[in-house]
């Protein structure tokens, strides 16, 4: 029998929880991408001073990387108590560890202060900001898509979404204000812990708005059913949602993977690793490269719901194609726009590559959500994300710098981002069209057609 749909809400229910999810992701995207910018313009000199230059940069991506590393146990540990516990409770943990990673990092001592010590400990924060993201993410999409219809789900969990370039925006814009009033060195020596810092007055605006929100309701009516059947639980692997991911949904996990590679690694290269191409290859000033992913950040956040609510429209599969496509084809072009050294061709370059990037970003919080039941959702959809961030973004920028070292050539570096679009267009190609399920209804997506009508509860545990 099908399972009662839980009751639409308001508009103006709607708009708060998207602004919930949204502020809160955003934060948490501030923290994670401040990391980077800093990773790329002084943290090589502060934690790694002894290396060369562009070794030191690699040093510093490295860190950098490991934030990827500890995001699939984020995944694990916060899917698996969302799944149990709800969206909320777990959304407002990460929001809490993310900001306290992030505030410690302004406070923390330099190599010049305390030694090997001082890169050791920006590690472990960066695991920390890891394992928060790692959790953060499939909680924040889950909120939105589990509380709005399927008319309109690609355009409303398209939201969450906007946080990655509001976080970028925020924290290219923070720190470029900073190097454009502070001298080299006040920029070197006080004035990168300024935005770090200023984490902590964010997060506590962020709490309140998380807050203020109330829990999905899928994700109450499947627990309710799911209290109501205890008894005939035969085995305890029907507990974990983890284990009825695996055993379920392993190909959506798969796809989901496959997905996230075009789309991550093609973030970081254009957003991350351009501030050490252009500052090194292209003869521009970090000042300049600042503005240009300030600028196309702006544009990247406008066009992330335009491309979220076309989803609801043609689908989610034909937009992710596209925008997969697009970014595999401007590769060549990109690097040789920031070649010429011109302030208005690097903003061209980065805005299309963001654009393009857009159109895999968009849907892909709705159509991650539509690939689960509800009693898994948390556990698939980061699983399936996460995971892939440890091949994807965690070693992008750090291969591009690493192939720019070898070759000093963008050539290396364009191939590099085709091959991931190839792999997402695999992926995405392979998998169904998800846009017409009810998350209420459905209970294997895997294997049902989107006007099927099955019981929520089926593999509910």
């Amino acid at each position: 029998m099908t399972a009662p749909t839980a009751p639409a809400p308001t508009l103006r229910e709607m708009r708060k929880v998207v602004a919930a999810s949204f502020i809160g992701t955003t934060i948490d995207w501030y923290d994670f991408f401040l990391y980077g910018s800093a990773a790329a313009l002084v943290f090589n000199e502060l934690f790694f001073p002894d290396s060369d230059p562009l070794v030191g940069t690699l040093l510093s991506f490295l860190t950098y990387a490991v934030g990827f590393a500890a995001r699939p146990l984020g995944a694990l540990v916060f899917g698996h108590y969302g799944d149990r516990l709800g969206r909320k409770k777990l959304l407002v943990l990460s929001l809490l560890l993310m900001g306290g990673a992030t505030f410690a990092i302004g406070l923390l001592p330099t190599h010049a202060t305390i030694g090997s010590a001082a890169p050791v400990l920006l590690t472990v924060l960066r695991l920390v900001q890891g394992f928060a993201l790692g959790g953060e993410w499939g909680g924040a999409v889950l909120l939105v898509s589990e509380h709005g219809d399927a008319r309109r789900r690609g355009f409303w969990a398209s939201w969450p979404q906007t946080g990655a370039p509001a976080g970028q925006l925020l924290a290219t814009g923070v720190l470029s204000l900073l190097t454009a009033l502070l001298s080299d060195s006040a920029f070197g020596t006080w004035g990168w812990r300024i935005p770090f810092l200023l984490s902590g007055v964010l997060v506590i605006v962020g709490l309140w708005i998380r807050l203020s929100v109330d829990e999905s309701p899928v994700f109450k009516q499947a627990l309710e059913q799911a209290e109501a059947r205890k008894a005939t639980r035969t085995t305890d692997a029907e507990k974990l949602p983890l284990v009825s991911v695996l055993r379920h949904h392993w190909r959506d996990v798969l796809v989901a993977m496959g997905a996230r590679m075009a789309e991550n690694i093609s973030y970081y290269v254009i957003t991350a690793f351009i501030l050490v191409y252009a500052t090194t290859s292209a003869g521009v000033s970090k000042q300049t490269a600042l503005n240009a992913v300030l600028i196309a950040s702006a544009v990247h956040f406008a066009v992330i719901p335009a491309w979220g609510a076309l989803s609801d429209r043609i689908g989610r599969r034909p937009v992710y194609l596209l925008g997969a496509a697009g970014v595999g084809l401007w590769m060549f072009p990109f690097f040789s726009l920031i070649d010429t050294g011109g302030f208005g061709n690097l903003i061209l370059a980065v805005t299309v590559g963001l654009v393009l990037h857009g159109a895999m970003y968009a849907p892909q919080a709705a159509f991650f959500s539509e690939m689960f039941a509800t009693r898994m959702r948390y556990s698939g959809a980061s699983i399936g994300a996460q995971f892939a961030s440890v091949a994807a973004g965690a070693p992008a920028p750090l291969i591009a710098t690493a192939l720019l070292a070898d070759y000093d050539s963008s050539t290396p570096i364009a191939l590099y981002v085709i091959a991931a679009a190839v792999l997402t267009l695999i992926a995405v190609g392979a998998a169904k069209e998800t846009r017409h399920r009810d998350l209420a209804d459905i209970d294997s997506p895997s294997d049902a057609e989107p006007t099927a009508a099955r019981a929520t509860d089926a593999h509910v545990g």
